[in-house]
């Protein structure tokens, strides 16, 4: 069964070119050959504002790009997540980006009362890269980052199943970032 897929590439450089790049290429590259639909948001291209305040947070309006942003996480049944570790966490962009688009009311209205959870029936997979072995992430610094932008963002709003793909030692062998490859066309034929 087709499903609509939102890729959203969170690395902070608008150039391009990154090993993450080439992994959501791939995972898009598998999600249409098996005939699923396909929207990318490229978070570096995108021009927002850090949002300051609380009020800002619960009933400012978001800016154009974000907006729009809005409108294909919505639109999607499945979104795909990736970004590269700075600082033991994701890019400051990214969080930043977050913020705007997984805010009251879109994500999780703006009752203090009874948060819903707007984005309910979405699932997610979380692409991470770095450039330690992913095993010392996982096991030394507990994926701190991840578990959190998992359980205080995705979940809060609802979106479940989240799965990831933890890809340590980027700049490693070609053999091993060609087998990242591989998978991650697997992954988007799969829509997983």
């Amino acid at each position: 069964m087709a499903r609509r897929i939102v890729i959203i590439q969170g690395h902070p450089d608008p150039a391009g070119g990154h090993f993450g790049h080439a992994l959501a290429d791939r995972y898009a590259t598998g999600a249409e050959a098996a005939g699923h639909e396909v929207r990318r948001i490229e978070v570096a291209r995108l021009e927002f504002p850090l949002l300051r305040t609380k009020d800002d947070f619960e009933t400012g309006e978001p800016p154009e790009a974000i907006r729009r942003a809005q409108e294909d996480v919505a639109w999607g049944e499945h979104l795909v997540l990736l970004y590269p570790l700075w600082l033991g966490t994701m890019p400051a962009l990214l969080k930043g980006f977050l913020e705007q688009v997984f805010r009251a009311p879109f994500a999780f209205g703006n009752s203090p009362q009874r948060r819903e959870k707007r984005l309910e029936g979405r699932s997610a997979r979380i692409v991470v890269t770095m450039g330690m072995p992913a095993v010392v992430y996982r096991w030394i610094f507990r994926a701190h980052s991840l578990r959190s932008l998992e359980r205080n963002v995705l979940s809060f709003c609802g979106i479940r199943p989240s799965r990831e793909s933890l890809v340590g030692l980027v700049e490693g062998s070609p053999r091993a970032r060609a087998r990242w490859l591989a998978r991650m066309e697997r992954l988007g034929r799969a829509a997983r």
